[in-house]
């Protein structure tokens, strides 16, 4: 909780900064998030698997990598808390020890898909012309086919790995934000504060970098958190195929590919890593969700 005095501070009707201002533009989108209870729960997952991926050494009970033959497919239980896989893994230290790749996967998808397709639909929306007509083409010739397929081709082509299968990830993954972008470019380019910045002598890289790109965020924030599941999703299906992490480094994906074998009589082995696939796809859908209520303008 913070105290009266910070809260008038931060609510102040004529702030003294502009970092005052932004604080408590920040203040009340967070108060507004955390209204929405679903937010919250998945922004409870998204701490929990943070927790996870840091402390994983300390979380987990027994080596990810290494098994005991004669522990092999064993049911849940106190020693294993959800049971081993064929070679004697500990399945919830194999989980634990996943979280860390399926947070590298999508924190650098974030990082690269992002800027790659605000750059481009904000160049596209922006110059038009010629230059906007060969983006958009290049746009919609990856829009044309399915984006699981698509990466699957990449990864095969690239090969087996984590950092081919981030890569795979984020090149297949920019056109829908260059769509957001281009959308929301040309709905600013011709807004009043453009043609001041214009007025002013301000160069076409600057009316981008700092007038138009920053109007773009908010929505392309909305997209990618509700894009993150689909994300991990395609990199268990990488992992699923053989065309993800390599073996024997845990991966959720390659968890349920391993187990699909033993289904029917050791469901465990490939439910519980399908369990955690699901439980943080949900819960990046409703952060996604609680943001969109906080950043679109439209919405209030």
């Amino acid at each position: 909780m913070i105290s009266a005095s910070f809260r008038n501070w931060l609510l102040s009707d004529v702030p003294d900064s502009r970092f005052q201002a932004r604080m408590g533009r920040f203040y009340l989108g967070w108060l507004t998030f955390a209204r929405n209870p679903l937010a919250m729960l998945g922004l409870f997952i998204l701490i929990l698997l943070i927790v996870m991926a840091i402390f994983a050494p300390w979380i987990a009970p027994h080596n990810p990598l290494w098994g005991d033959l004669p522990d092999r497919l064993l049911p849940p239980s106190g020693k294993f808390l959800l049971g081993t896989d064929d070679q004697g893994r500990d399945i919830f230290s194999r989980i634990v020890f996943g979280a860390r790749t399926t947070l590298y996967i999508i924190g650098l998808v974030a990082v690269t898909a992002a800027p790659i397709g605000l750059l481009i639909g904000t160049t596209a929306g922006y110059l038009g012309g010629w230059v906007e007509t060969a983006l958009m083409r290049l746009t919609d010739a990856f829009l044309a086919y399915p984006k699981l397929i698509l990466a699957l081709a990449f990864a095969a082509a690239l090969g087996a790995g984590l950092e081919n299968a981030v890569l795979a990830i984020a090149i297949t993954s920019w056109p829908p934000y260059a769509r957001i972008a281009r959308a929301e470019t040309l709905t600013v380019r011709n807004s009043d504060y453009v043609a001041a910045a214009r007025m002013t002598g301000a160069g076409p890289l600057r009316i981008l970098f700092g007038h138009i790109m920053p109007m773009c965020i908010p929505s392309l924030i909305v997209r990618v958190s509700l894009d993150m599941a689909g994300i991990i999703l395609i990199a268990a299906g990488l992992g699923f195929l053989g065309l993800g992490v390599a073996p024997p480094q845990p991966e959720w994906g390659s968890m349920v590919s391993e187990g699909r074998s033993q289904i029917l009589e050791q469901w465990w082995v490939c439910t519980y890593p399908g369990i955690a696939i699901c439980i943080v796809s949900l819960g990046f859908n409703l952060i996604g969700d609680g943001l969109r209520d906080v950043l679109d303008p439209r919405g209030k």
